[in-house]
């Protein structure tokens, strides 16, 4: 990736792991990410294997407080961005800098709807595992997990497509247009 002002990243598609090595690295190298649908991120590996590994991850506490942490976020994005924190050395200054460079989110909120989104040819699921490999949709885990969200963020992705759509209709309109001006003055000139 070449260094722009701010990459918005749509990680449906990509694999958990991948895509937070990447991204660890543009941060640290001053690149601000913007990582937005986030429940379509995926993990190799069976469903149920990633959900009992999950859960005993749940399990992990302070065993004489556990108000003091290990906390385990249970929303897409934060999962996101607690795997790309793993990657970082968050506890000195310039990984803390580079890890307030990330913004993670679920779903495409309204700043970002109308940027354009980048991929990770090297994080992408169809392009790394074999086809008959299994996966796992990070969306689902974290609704079995906990994540109570999915169906308002579902909701809210539907209405973002039905705009797109009609925004699309009416760029295509707009070209046909530009096109049969252009056709008339060469005709006429």
């Amino acid at each position: 990736m070449g260094f722009e002002k701010k990459i918005v990243i749509d990680c449906r598609g990509h694999l958990l792991g991948r895509l937070a090595s990447v991204v660890a690295k543009q941060l640290l190298e001053g690149q601000k990410i913007v990582a937005v649908r986030c429940e379509g991120l995926n993990i190799s590996g069976k469903f149920i294997r990633n959900k009992y590994k999950f859960l005993i991850y749940l399990r992990k506490k302070t065993a004489t407080n556990p108000k003091k942490g290990p906390f385990h976020f249970r929303a897409p994005a934060m999962i996101f961005w607690k795997t790309v924190r793993g990657m970082l050395p968050h506890r000195i200054d310039r990984g803390a800098r580079a890890l307030r460079r990330l913004k993670v989110f679920d779903g495409i909120p309204p700043p970002y709807d109308t940027v354009k989104k980048m991929v990770v040819p090297s994080a992408l699921r169809v392009l790394r595992l074999k086809p008959q490999r299994p996966y796992t949709d990070l969306g689902r885990l974290a609704t079995e997990v906990g994540w109570k969200y999915a169906n308002t963020v579902s909701a809210l992705e539907a209405k973002r497509k039905v705009k797109a759509a009609a925004w699309y209709e009416r760029q295509k309109k707009l070209a046909s247009f530009k096109a049969q001006a252009v056709a008339q003055t060469q005709t006429s000139a």
